[in-house]
C-alpha cells in the first residue's frame, strides 16, 4: 500500500471531491481509509438508556482507497506514489516532481 497514516490526501471522487484532509486510520484488509471531517453521514438514532439521548447523529464513514489520491509535501500537487531502492532502504517518490515523499 503506497498511503500512510498522516499523509496528507485529497478526495477526487464522491460528495467530498477536492476537499483534502489527513489519514487518521488504514484498513488494509478492506482497502479504506478514514479522513476526520470528511465523509460524513448522518443517522437517526433512539434513546437508549440513560447513556445515549436520541436525535441525529453524525459519523465519519471510511473512503475506499481508490477514491483518494496522495498529494505532494513538495510541489503540494495529487499525484501518484512510486518507490525507488536505495542500497538499504526503499523510499517512496511523487511521479511528478520525482522527490522523496
Amino acid at each position: 500500500m503506497k498511503l500512510k497514516k498522516g499523509d496528507e490526501v485529497m478526495i477526487v471522487q464522491g460528495k467530498d471531491r477536492g476537499r483534502k484532509g489527513k489519514i487518521e486510520e488504514i484498513d488494509v484488509k478492506k482497502d479504506t481509509i478514514l479522513l476526520p471531517g470528511l465523509n460524513v453521514y448522518k443517522r437517526h438514532v433512539k434513546k437508549q438508556g440513560e447513556g445515549r439521548p436520541s436525535g441525529i447523529i453524525d459519523f465519519p464513514r471510511n473512503l475506499p482507497i481508490n477514491r483518494v489520491q496522495l498529494i505532494c509535501p513538495k510541489c503540494q500537487k495529487p499525484t501518484r506514489a512510486g518507490y525507488v531502492m536505495s542500497e538499504k532502504d526503499k523510499h517512496r517518490i511523487c511521479k511528478k516532481c520525482q522527490q522523496m515523499i
